[in-house]
């Protein structure tokens, strides 16, 4: 992801899961266009109850996870890089250059 917004929500009260749309349905409204890829902190994915999130590189010291939501197709990615309760959201570069083909 070449470009993307940095969401915050610390509610208690809501999962991750609704948490991730509230930032798509603004992402949405503000640029025009749907969010598919999210990184989150780690811990996050945890809280979900996604113990067992794939590594990305098979190492199990992997800095990133990869974790789908398919109910709002957005791939949602662990990082230690983003902040707990911070989401950066935006559009894979992989699927902006499929689209404009």
């Amino acid at each position: 992801m070449n470009i993307g917004m940095l969401w915050f929500d610390n509610d208690p009260k809501v999962n991750l899961d609704l948490k991730i749309e509230r930032a798509a349905i603004y992402y949405a409204k503000k640029y025009g266009k749907n969010p598919t890829l999210c990184f989150v902190h780690p811990s996050m994915l945890a809280k979900n109850g996604s113990k067992s999130a794939l590594p990305e590189n098979g190492g199990e010291n992997s800095p990133v996870q990869i974790k789908n939501i398919s109910a709002f197709g957005i791939e949602v990615r662990s990082n230690r890089s983003v902040l707990p309760n911070h989401f950066w959201i935006g559009v894979n570069g992989a699927s902006e250059a499929a689209t404009a083909a």
